[in-house]
């Protein structure tokens, strides 16, 4: 019986705002994997897209009250406070230097986030930094012919079957994980909040009251 501790997942993303979809992934990952903990952490500016509208206060405000009460949920507020363009990579790196060379850190990404990762900075990094676990929905499993020749390169080398190898190593396995199928989207959101339809269940209600008394997406 190993004496390692459980990997610990890492779930980045604008959460702009934080819904029932990501909070979904990272309670069934959480679970198929073993881990000890999600940490959520919201990105302050991401290099790969334009920068959210929300300030990122805000938005780490909201992912703490969709996080409170889960014990399996906790909150970074590292790249909120960093200066500068936020890499996944840099953030591994912090990470990996705070929990140690033997922790297992997991890296949660949807099947659209890992088919982009040829345009990540120093992507192949990753793979020394972490695990990297792919959450597929039903019916819409990871096809192979839809990533780039060098991401379907390291699939083929590092894919693994189950979780029980992330427990085992501190990095560097592919896991897809079949996950429920909430198609759930922050844009979605947005665009409902700001035409004054309801976002209910879609989204916590305490974020959804945040939303309102901070007057958030309501002129998009």
């Amino acid at each position: 019986m190993s004496d390692r501790p459980a990997p610990v997942g890492i779930l980045g993303g604008t959460f702009d705002p934080i819904h029932f979809g990501h909070l979904r992934l990272a309670q069934e990952l959480a679970e198929q994997c073993g881990l000890a903990e999600v940490r959520l952490i919201p990105t302050g500016t991401p290099p790969h897209r334009a920068a959210p509208a929300t300030p990122a206060t805000h938005r780490l405000a909201m992912t703490r009250l969709a996080a409170r009460g889960n014990p399996l949920l906790a909150v970074d507020d590292r790249e909120v406070r960093r200066q500068g363009l936020c890499y996944t990579v840099d953030t591994l790196t912090e990470l990996r230097a705070t929990l140690g060379a033997d922790a297992s850190l997991c890296l949660l990404l949807g099947a659209d986030a890992f088919r982009g990762l040829a345009a990540w900075s120093r992507w192949r990094q990753v793979f020394a930094l972490a695990h990297v676990v792919v959450a597929a929905r039903p019916g819409y499993g990871l096809d192979e012919a839809t990533l780039a020749a060098e991401v379907a390169g390291e699939l083929e080398m590092r894919r693994v079957s189950d979780a029980a190898p992330l427990a085992r190593a501190a990095a560097g396995t592919i896991l897809v994980a079949e996950i429920p199928g909430l198609t759930i989207s922050a844009t979605d959101i947005r665009t409902r909040l700001a035409t004054g339809r309801s976002a209910r269940y879609l989204i916590p209600d305490a974020v959804l009251d945040y939303i309102a008394l901070h007057q958030l997406y309501g002129d998009q």
